[in-house]
């Protein structure tokens, strides 16, 4: 399992990449998609919402079961990722490329965040990359 270094990661299971001009992009690891299954559905915050850290912002739907989406930290959503709205299998094929979810401005980022090796031990994943 693909758990990329320079990324921090929540216990909830999501990613945060470094921020580029306060923005960092988030998404959902591969361990997460794996545990869900095959994602049918994508519901997202929307352009201007603000998000909490540690609380829900959305909600991914599998043919397993339906998952509430957490935002990692506290800002605004700047951009959503489309692509996965319209085709969300894409959390499950390209978790950390082209199955990102959405970007957000950061205003607050919590100090709970893991690094990849902590994340690696925490989920029980056998690498890091």
């Amino acid at each position: 399992m693909s758990i990329p270094q320079q990324l921090r990661y929540s216990k909830e299971h999501e990613w945060l990449s470094v921020a580029e001009d306060g923005v960092s992009t988030v998404g959902i690891t591969e361990f997460a998609a794996n545990a869900l299954g095959d994602v049918v559905y994508v519901q997202l915050p929307e352009v201007g919402d603000t998000v909490t850290a540690g609380e829900t912002c959305g909600e991914l739907e599998s043919t397993k079961s339906v998952s509430d989406l957490y935002s990692p930290v506290t800002g605004e959503v700047t951009e959503i990722n489309q692509d996965v709205v319209d085709d969300p299998a894409l959390v499950n094929t390209a978790p950390f490329e082209g199955g990102w979810l959405f970007k957000v401005r950061i205003a607050e980022e919590p100090k709970d965040l893991l690094s990849a090796a902590e994340y690696t031990e925490f989920s029980g994943s056998d690498s890091a990359s």
